[in-house]
Order: C-alpha cells, then sequence, then structure tokens
C-alpha cells in the first residue's frame, strides 16, 4: 500500500527571511515518552520551553530541559556562515542566521530546512528515533562537490525544569568530558546527557553563553533571560550526498554511522500512522493533506510510560510500541505542548479523537483501564502532578467523559469483555453522583439535576484561577454537566442491556434528568449557562450549552437544540472554534495577552478554543442534516496547520478577528475533537452517497 505523505507545510525566504514571522511558526517534536523538542523556524529561542532535548520522568512526566541549543557555523575555507539565530537580553540580534534559510517544510513529522549561501546546498533535520528518545541532528550536503565543507558546531546544555530557568552562578556543577566518539555532560558526577557523533570529533568546554532573551516569556509576564553551559563543540565535516550528524540521548548509545536509515524509520513511522488508520478504518488514504497531517501529529500526544498509583507513583510494565505503531501498554496521553501533562478530563474528551477515529483500539482500551485504578468516590482526577503529588480530584466532569469514552470504544469494537470488566465501576459512578460526592457534587433530587461545587471550588472545565480565587466561578448546576450526566446514565442504560441485566433504573433517572433539563431553556431558546448558582441562574452566553446537542443522548427535543445552535453560531461561532463569552456580554476580553493573572482572569472569558468546533460542528449536522456543510465548518483549521504550531492545532485564539492563537501552540483536545468530527461528518456523507468511501460509520 503506497502512502501519501502530506507535503503542504512549507515555507520560502519570504517568510523564513523575516524574523518576526520565521519566530511565529514553531516546530515540535514528541519522543514518545513525554519528553519533546522544539524551536523556531528562525531557530531562534522564544521561550524558556524551547530547546533539542527535555527529558521526562518516565513516572511522574515530570520534563528537564538537558539539550538547549547547537550553534551551527558553516566553514569554507576562511569563511564562516552561522546558520543560527539569537536574541540577547542587551537588544542585539546576533548571528542572522534565518537570513540564509532558502526553505523550510516538514517532511511528516521531520523539520527541514535548506540553506543557500552562493553556491553552496545543505539541508539539516532533526528527528527522534522512533520506540526511543534519543534526538538525531543531521546534514546533507548537496553542492557544491568539489571542495571540503564543514561544520563547527557548540553544544549548548543545561539542566533545569522545563518550568523554570538557569543562569550560571546556580550551576557550577555542570561539566563535560570526551570519551572516544562520545561527549558526555555531567551534572557533579552523574551522566546527564550523550552525544555521539561517528562523523565528526568532539572536543570539551565549559563556556557559559549568558543572557539569552526570551521575548515571549517577556510577552507572558514571566522570567526572559537565561544561561546555557557550552558542554562542548563538535567539528563535523560533511560529505556529498550522506547524512552525516550526532546524536543526543539521556544514556549511552552506539554513534550512528548511517542517518539515512535511522531517517528512513522516521518517515516510515510517520506512513504508518497513515496506513494503519487506512486498514483499520476505510478510505484514510483519500483524505484532504491537513486531515493526514493531524494523524501524524496526533501521535505526539499518545506516550508510553510507567503508570503511577493515585496516591503516590510506583514502577508498574513499562509500555512499548508493537509493530502496527500501536501502544502496547502503559499508554497516556499528553494533554498538550508544552506545559501541559497528565490530565483526566483531556484525556477522555481527546481520547476517541486520538484513538478511536484513527485505528488505534488497543491504545484506547489500555488508557481506558489504566485510569480505572484512579477513580475514587466515583470521580476521575482532574490532573496526575508532574512532582508526584498525589492525584488531584477536582474535577465534577472527568468521570462522565469517561464514561463517553467507554460509549466510543464500545461502539467501534463491541469489546464486550472489557465491557463486563468496567461495567461494575461505571455503575459506582453513578452511584456516586446519585447520592453525593466530594465537592458538593450529587443529584438533586426535586429535579434530577446535578448540582456541583463548593464556594472556593472550581470543578468545570472553566477552572482558572487567580491568587486562588476562580476566575470564571459556576457553582450550582451547569449546564454541560447535565448535558454529560444525561448522557451517562443512558449510556448506562444501554450498557446493563448488553448483559440482560434490567436497564429501569437508569432510564427512570434519565427521564427525571430530562424532565428536570427544560428549566435550563430561556426564553430566546438558547439555554442559562448555569442554574441555581449562589447568585441565581446565570444566562450569559456561553458555549458550554452545544454538549446538550453534540453528545450522543440530548436532553431537548429537536426544536430546543435548534434554536441552540442557532445562538452559539450567531454570537460565538469563529474560524477556529467557539468563544467562550459573547462579545456582548460584560466582561468580554477580546484577546488573550498579558501577565499570568491577566491571562488566567480572562483564560474563558472570551477567547476561542479549538475542541469546541469539533462539537459545534457534530451540533450543526444534528439539526440540519448537512453534513457537507459542518465539515466545511473544520476546513479554515487547515491554514492554521502552517501558522503557531506547525502541523498541529492550539489550545486556544483571541476572542476578536484576525482570531490569533494563543497558549499551547499543540493541544491534544484540539486536534482529537476535529479529527474526530472530521470522521463522523465523512461517514454521514458516505452515507448519504455525496462523497467517496472513507470510513464505516460507527456513530
Amino acid at each position: 500500500m503506497r502512502i501519501k505523505m502530506p507535503a503542504f507545510i512549507r515555507f520560502g525566504r519570504e517568510i523564513c527571511g523575516d524574523l518576526a514571522q520565521a519566530e511565529h511558526r514553531e516546530w515540535w517534536l514528541a519522543d514518545g515518552f513525554g519528553g519533546y523538542a522544539a524551536g523556531t523556524v528562525a531557530q531562534s529561542l522564544t521561550r524558556r520551553y524551547h530547546g533539542l532535548l527535555f527529558s521526562a520522568d518516565p513516572v511522574t512526566l515530570s520534563r528537564r530541559l538537558l539539550f538547549a541549543k547547537a550553534e551551527v557555523v558553516l566553514v569554507d575555507g576562511e569563511h564562516r556562515h552561522p546558520l543560527g539565530t539569537n536574541h540577547w537580553t542587551s537588544g542585539a540580534l546576533e548571528p542572522t542566521g534565518h537570513r540564509l534559510i532558502e526553505s523550510f517544510r516538514l517532511d511528516g513529522s521531520t523539520p527541514v530546512w535548506r540553506f543557500e549561501i552562493g553556491d553552496i546546498i545543505v539541508e539539516q533535520r532533526i528527528w527522534f528515533i522512533p520506540g526511543s528518545s534519543t534526538l538525531c541532528l543531521a546534514w546533507n550536503l548537496e553542492r557544491p562537490l568539489d571542495r571540503p565543507l564543514a561544520l563547527d558546531i557548540a553544544l549548548l546544555c543545561n539542566d533545569r525544569d522545563h518550568h523554570g530557568e538557569t543562569h550560571a552562578g546556580a550551576r557550577p556543577d555542570l561539566a563535560s568530558g570526551v570519551n572516544d566518539d562520545r561527549l558526555c555532560l555531567l551534572a557533579g558526577d552523574e551522566p546527564r546527557l550523550f552525544f555521539a557523533s561517528a562523523h565528526g570529533r568532539f572536543r570539551t568546554d565549559a563556556t557559559w553563553y549568558h543572557d539569552f532573551f526570551l521575548p515571549i516569556e517577556q510577552a507572558r509576564g514571566l522570567p526572559d533571560h537565561e544561561d546555557h553551559f557550552c558542554a562542548g563543540h563538535l567539528h563535523l565535516p560533511l560529505l556529498p550526498g550522506r547524512q552525516v550528524g550526532f546524536t543526543a540521548s539521556r544514556h549511552p548509545q552506539p554513534a550512528q554511522s548511517d542517518f539515512n536509515d535511522v531517517l528512513m524509520r522516521r518517515h516510515a513511522r510517520d506512513a504508518n500512522r497513515i496506513q494503519h488508520a487506512a486498514l483499520c478504518i476505510q478510505g484514510y488514504l483519500d483524505t484532504p493533506d491537513w486531515i493526514r497531517q493531524l494523524l501524524i501529529d496526533s501521535d505526539r500526544f499518545l506516550i508510553h510510560r510507567i503508570a503511577p498509583s493515585a496516591a503516590s507513583p510506583f514502577p508498574t510494565d513499562l509500555a512499548y510500541w508493537n509493530d502496527r505503531g500501536e501502544l502496547a501498554s502503559g499508554a497516556a496521553v499528553v494533554a498538550g505542548y508544552p506545559w501541559f501533562a497528565d490530565w483526566g478530563r483531556d484525556t477522555f474528551i481527546a481520547l476517541p479523537g486520538l484513538t478511536l477515529a484513527t485505528g488505534r483500539f488497543v491504545v484506547a482500551r489500555r488508557i481506558l483501564e489504566a485510569w480505572s485504578h484512579f477513580i475514587q468516590d466515583g470521580l476521575l482526577p482532574n490532573l496526575l502532578p508532574e512532582n508526584g503529588g498525589g492525584a488531584e480530584y477536582n474535577s465534577a466532569d472527568a468521570a462522565l467523559w469517561y464514561i463517553e469514552a467507554w460509549r466510543a470504544y464500545y461502539q467501534h469494537t463491541g469489546d464486550r469483555a472489557a465491557l463486563r470488566h468496567v461495567l461494575p465501576l461505571l455503575k459506582r459512578i453513578v452511584d456516586a453522583y446519585t447520592h453525593g460526592t466530594r465537592f458538593g457534587i450529587g443529584v438533586d433530587p426535586s429535579d434530577g439535576l446535578l448540582r456541583a461545587g463548593e464556594p472556593g471550588s472550581q470543578i468545570t472545565w472553566m477552572d482558572a484561577r487567580v491568587d486562588g480565587v476562580p476566575a470564571t466561578p459556576r457553582s450550582g448546576k451547569p449546564v454541560e454537566l447535565n448535558a454529560l450526566w444525561y448522557n451517562a446514565l443512558r449510556i448506562l442504560e444501554a450498557f446493563v442491556s448488553v448483559f440482560g441485566e434490567d436497564p429501569a433504573r437508569y432510564a427512570e433517572q434519565a427521564a427525571h434528568t430530562r424532565a428536570g433539563f427544560a428549566r435550563f431553556i430561556r426564553p430566546d431558546g438558547g439555554l442559562h449557562d448555569v442554574i441555581d448558582g449562589p447568585d441565581g441562574d446565570d444566562a450569559r452566553l456561553r458555549p458550554n450549552q452545544i454538549f446538550a446537542v453534540s453528545l450522543t443522548h440530548s436532553p431537548l427535543d429537536a426544536a430546543a437544540q435548534q434554536h441552540v445552535v442557532a445562538q452559539v453560531a450567531q454570537h460565538l461561532l469563529t474560524s477556529y472554534g467557539l468563544r467562550t463569552l459573547a462579545p456582548s456580554e460584560p466582561g468580554y476580553r477580546p484577546n488573550y495577552v498579558g501577565g499570568v493573572n491577566e491571562r488566567d482572569s480572562g483564560y474563558h472569558q472570551g477567547p476561542v478554543w479549538a475542541w469546541l468546533l469539533g462539537h459545534y460542528a457534530l451540533a450543526e449536522y444534528r439539526v440540519s442534516g448537512d453534513a457537507e456543510q459542518a465539515l466545511a465548518r473544520l476546513n479554515p483549521l487547515r491554514d492554521h496547520l502552517l501558522d503557531s504550531g506547525l502541523g498541529s492545532i492550539s489550545e486556544l485564539f483571541d476572542g476578536d478577528a484576525p482570531h490569533a492563537s494563543r497558549g499551547a501552540p499543540c493541544q491534544a483536545w484540539s486536534v482529537a475533537c476535529t479529527l474526530q468530527a472530521w470522521h463522523r461528518l465523512t461517514c454521514a456523507l458516505q452515507k448519504e452517497g455525496r462523497g467517496k468511501p472513507r470510513m464505516p460509520l460507527k456513530h
């Protein structure tokens, strides 16, 4: 089967040579273990999260920057051409190697820079070897062939938490040593990082490069400069027509003599992601280029890890990639790069799109089963902290998204054995919510609706805080929580029926909840965001009502569904997602900018969230029956794949046009909900006979 790889993410000199545009576009790589590498097209550092190797702890997923930057200089006789770019706190920009970039492109997941300097053409690539956290940097000389050329590479290192910064005086313990074809970064006597090259020669150094300026951190109101330690240098002769380079890894690795071979393994892995989806779910070979790119991108969010317990981390079995490109055990979801790790709500909102819509059924089951061990008092954790602390359970909706994820898994796989095993746990979740559990979560017997929230708590997805105070207080009966609750009751009604049990209890509860849900309906046809709150009902126009239409089981009749979709479309819909507050509402924030408190206070007060666009498209299809129109809602995201986190979808965008991308450049549920909606709407087109066969209808 021949796989057509996406090739539309490419920029020429007009972008690469324009510093602002080249820095705005970022490349991100993931190693499959929670670690990552990231930078800009200009090769400048603009965030604390830019670097060539952030290594993740296999249990907690806490990440540390070890390899910050490769300062590369092309040597042509007496001429030296720096290929990188740096900002300094003095205001200087030196060197300015971005001006030498002829083009930049993504080959699948692999970033490729093409430099043209006179008659010299050199290509540079960066990638992780599949199945390992070993990073490769390699260069291919295309021309000239008539004189020797080489690279002098300064290896700038660090050893810090990825949320922090380092200054030279604080790390007198950093040192380095050379042994044959390896260079080692040391923290005291402990080896921290190994460089290896079969093509060049290492020498040690101990120079600190001071005062790198990080403009994005300045804009975010955070420390904006730091220092990096030069562990050594690599002199690397270039060989015409052959990839030469070096590797960086936490553990000693043999020097790679054939980078073409390991690069082909990377390309094969990317192609296999599309091929596997095509084999499991028909028609992925005929998908748009941007959907193929998202299939490749979805890989970055699925990692293997040693599973922690709910109270404290302990090692279990270490996961591995099998030959089909599936995580065989210990699977987890990274919620977003760079600053999110293992989040419960995000995991199960994202799971259908990342795994089921892409044919990763084994991965889906591993994730579902792994999280079952964390459920306490009917609640699923909101967060497994990177510091190794106990799970945090401040989420009223995570367990309900977990039930929805099991519904999707069962509909895709028909896996009765897995369902039989988990069903008692799902019943206990519903029982806990019915009788009451932590954070004031419980059913109001008068109307069958879920109430949630205590003073000072923030347990819906709109959970930002400023100085410990909820920025978007939603205590009472939130609309999406009750849409999820009704959905969960209907799912349990169906699940118990599979095994011949009497579903009457769940059917009666669902009917009671549906009747009570009518209390959310406003006179104008939309839904209240929260009812029975401390200050009464909250009629502000927010997107949370869309779930009452997009979820499998809706508590609304057809007319009410149409009114909800119309309200959301008129006031909240944008090209990239839904606004979190209508522009006409008091407190609307048109732009998500400023320092930490300013951003947190506006996190859900207007910014557009991309994960909501897929749910809107599904809701629109439900009321209109026009799958083609609903599918077209997703098309603007193709343009976004050429912006910000290249090949991925950002966390959020400004509420006002032109909707600049903000937040995390690569967000799991943004990608997943897009893939899930594309999957289901394309199936609907196939069923209508209006599109080429792509995937079977599973929903």
